[in-house]
């Protein structure tokens, strides 16, 4: 018996589409978050790159400032640079409850890591307080770590890292060093030993809270943590 389920979602989908139809955050083209025109003109984090924090420079090797870091993760990458449409969507899923563009989101993440190889056997979102979960409902990170584990088929695992601690946005601290001491010791994990973690977020700046997450997870027998982001 062929299982209708299928069938079932699309027609719901379809549905969904007719009563709150999509508008491209770009240029309000109805059909998708992100149309075709606008996806290809978001700017691109290009190599070559620092091979530890990911950002562009003139070799492929340790940037100046990664050289000085005494570095927990073991690399950091993201498909896109934090500007213009891609801004706009993370924000609209960070703050203004879009859910719905998950998964164009995660899609976008998956086809960066089906062209780049970054390591990883297990998915880990990068996670949010308690307070701050019940605040705002969800965990942007956890949701894209969700679609994107539908299409790797890795496995995901939501209940390993804990946010200790109750810290500051990152976004409201003004240097790289006071977003280090913000996020230290702010992490704990459950035992994960052998485990290659790739860990998920939305947004990476100066790497400081996948730092802190890493280090949380080696601690708990992680053998490798590398981070993806959406943009940087």
């Amino acid at each position: 018996m062929v299982s209708v389920l299928p069938q079932v979602a699309k027609l719901g989908g379809m549905a969904l589409d007719l009563l709150f139809p999509k508008w491209c955050l770009g240029c309000d083209k109805e059909g998708t978050f992100i149309c075709s025109s606008c996806s290809s003109t978001m700017p691109r984090v290009m190599p070559p790159l620092c091979p530890r924090c990911g950002r562009p420079q003139a070799s492929n090797i340790l940037c100046s400032r990664c050289v000085r870091w005494a570095a927990e993760i073991d690399g950091i990458r993201a498909p896109y640079r934090f500007e213009g449409v891609v801004r706009q969507s993370v924000y609209k899923l960070k703050y203004e409850n879009l859910r719905a563009i998950t998964e164009h989101l995660a899609q976008m993440l998956y086809s960066y890591i089906s062209e780049n190889q970054v390591p990883g056997d297990v998915l880990v979102p990068v996670p949010l307080h308690s307070k701050r979960l019940r605040e705002r409902g969800y965990n942007q990170a956890t949701l894209l770590a969700m679609e994107l584990s539908k299409l790797t088929g890795l496995p995901l695992l939501t209940d390993h890292l804990i946010r200790e601690r109750d810290t500051h946005p990152q976004a409201l601290t003004k240097t790289a060093s006071e977003r280090q001491g913000n996020v230290t010791n702010a992490f704990y994990s459950r035992e994960l030993r052998y485990r290659e973690v790739l860990l998920i977020d939305d947004v990476a700046t100066s790497g400081a809270t996948l730092n802190a997450c890493a280090a949380a997870l080696k601690a708990a027998g992680a053998t490798s943590v590398w981070g993806l982001v959406l943009a940087r």
